[in-house]
């Protein structure tokens, strides 16, 4: 079952949809605008790592007039940039060009190291999606994106769902898609990556520990556009929800 995690008159809890409303931890039904969706995490002993894939879709590397990674392109993220579904994202004034990023996002279960591909997915507690912002005009490089670009305050929904790992069988075959105004101006499919979630664990595992809570955002296909303040955008993954932000 997918969960929610909202703060609801001051208190932050659990939800589940039920009925096309929000049925809460403590037994009560609200409507979705009721409440403040947060990213859909329990918080975690540690810091939290977040670790982002650029160029994991070879359309996306053609479109942006970039050969295609031989090894996994990655930077990191800090907390702070996420936020949650039906929140705001700030395009700071005189930028030029800020466009979404669908992306499938791997929540990590249980402590990872040197673990082999055939094994990866049993240290995967459940996925959400993510719409990692980038804002082009502060790009040095697109194999060095800088903190500007990536890792703004508040620049990364997340959500709205948790879906734990054994209710989504195959997350290398999911249809995803993104709308601004209810336009769609995107659309793939996870079994396009460069690089898939097994071989990502691995990767990443061979030379680092990955633990309970950390995140894995793999990357958007081609497709994207600028978006304005205003507009509304809709990043979508099949089976995991469709996670809403608007542009201030």
């Amino acid at each position: 079952m997918k969960r929610a995690r909202i703060l609801h008159q001051g208190v932050t809890q659990g939800a589940a949809e039920r009925d096309g409303q929000l049925l809460l931890d403590d037994g009560r039904l609200v409507p979705f605008d009721a409440v403040t969706w947060l990213p859909p995490l329990e918080p975690t002993p540690q810091p939290r790592t977040i670790l982002a894939l650029g160029l994991n879709y070879a359309d996306h590397a053609k479109e942006l007039e970039f050969k295609a990674p031989e090894e996994p392109l990655v930077f990191l993220k800090g907390e702070s940039a996420l936020t949650g579904h039906r929140r705001f994202t700030r395009r700071p004034e005189g930028v030029q060009f800020m466009h979404y990023e669908c992306e499938l996002t791997v929540i990590v279960g249980k402590t990872a190291r040197n673990v082999k591909r055939g094994d990866a997915y049993d240290f995967v507690a459940g996925y959400t999606v993510a719409n990692d912002y980038a804002v082009r005009d502060y790009l040095e490089n697109w194999y060095r994106p800088n903190l500007r670009v990536k890792n703004r305050d508040s620049t990364t929904p997340l959500g709205p769902w948790f879906a734990p790992a054994r209710d989504v069988p195959n997350p290398m075959a999911l249809a995803l898609q993104t709308t601004v105004n209810g336009k769609l101006t995107q659309s793939g499919n996870t079994r396009d990556m460069i690089f898939d979630v097994p071989f990502l664990i691995e990767y990443f595992s061979s030379f680092m520990q990955l633990r309970p809570g950390d995140l894995i955002l793999t990357g958007t296909p081609d497709g994207v556009v600028d978006c304005r303040p205003g507009d509304v955008i809709v990043t979508e993954i099949e089976g995991l929800g469709a996670l809403m932000n608007t542009i201030e």
